[in-house]
């Protein structure tokens, strides 16, 4: 299928319209920034890139790597990189990482994470708060998938991994790291119940992700998110089963609202 402009793409005479009217005071910046930002995407006929996302939501649209070939990827990265100077993939393989480098400049990619930058975002200011915690050490690539996206969004976070309950004690040596912190980020597969005994021990809000990590009937990370999910304690935000990306990006969120 060829690439074709999507017909919601704005014209020049259409942009040309808003900015006279901006210069002519005629609208406010907030009503030109609001029509704006909801402008454009491309259709790539395989997928339509939505190219103004990060002006609507801080973040370029990431691109999930699961079912695309490698250059299925590296096309939409593409557009993505012409448009904000970086892009972001995520659940990418070591092929389609592989394939990137060869076809494109300034590829990072982050093994653990599984995630892929092209580019460089923009440099800001690194906020301080988030701290992620896991179970143990299979939970790492979750974490590290919602680590790297916090500190895309720009902020700095603190590791403590393989802190699980079967070795209390592990946690609680890492109790000042954890005080000093704003929000944590809790991740943990077999029965789930780090998040739990985390908001019992500490006051900060807590994301719990599930992991599909465990022994037995753990039913791919089901038992862990319905432990979560039926915790006791207080203050525990639940998202899906491995998704280290959302967790990552609601931690920012709840981070920027501290303000500069």
């Amino acid at each position: 299928m060829t690439p074709s402009k999507s017909p919601k793409e704005p014209s020049s005479e259409t942009l040309f319209s808003l900015f006279k009217d901006l210069y002519e005071k005629k609208t406010t910046p907030e009503k030109a920034f609001q029509a704006f930002k909801f402008f454009p995407y491309e259709d790539l006929g395989f997928a339509k890139t939505d190219n103004h996302r990060r002006f609507r939501t801080g973040l370029p649209e990431v691109i999930l790597c699961d079912g695309k070939t490698a250059k299925q990827v590296a096309l939409i990265a593409k557009k993505l990189y012409e448009m904000h100077g970086y892009a972001v993939a995520s659940r990418a393989t070591e092929e389609q990482a592989n394939y990137l480098k060869k076809t494109l400049k300034n590829v990072t990619y982050h093994e653990h994470a599984r995630m892929v930058v092209v580019g460089k975002p923009p440099q800001k200011m690194l906020k301080t708060g988030i701290t992620i915690l896991t179970g143990g050490t299979s939970d790492i690539p979750v974490a590290e998938e919602a680590a790297v996206t916090a500190e895309l969004l720009g902020n700095q976070v603190e590791r403590i991994y393989d802190v699980g309950v079967a070795g209390i004690h592990r946690l609680l040596d890492k109790r000042e790291i954890i005080e000093k912190s704003s929000i944590l980020i809790v991740v943990a597969g077999m029965e789930g119940a780090l998040p739990s005994v985390v908001a019992g021990l500490f006051g900060k809000p807590i994301i719990a992700i599930p992991t599909s990590i465990g022994y037995g009937s753990h039913f791919g990370g089901l038992s862990a998110l319905l432990t979560m999910l039926n915790s006791c304690a207080l203050g525990i935000a639940v998202v899906n089963i491995d998704n280290g990306f959302g967790a990552g990006y609601l931690a920012s969120s709840l981070n920027n609202l501290k303000g500069p």
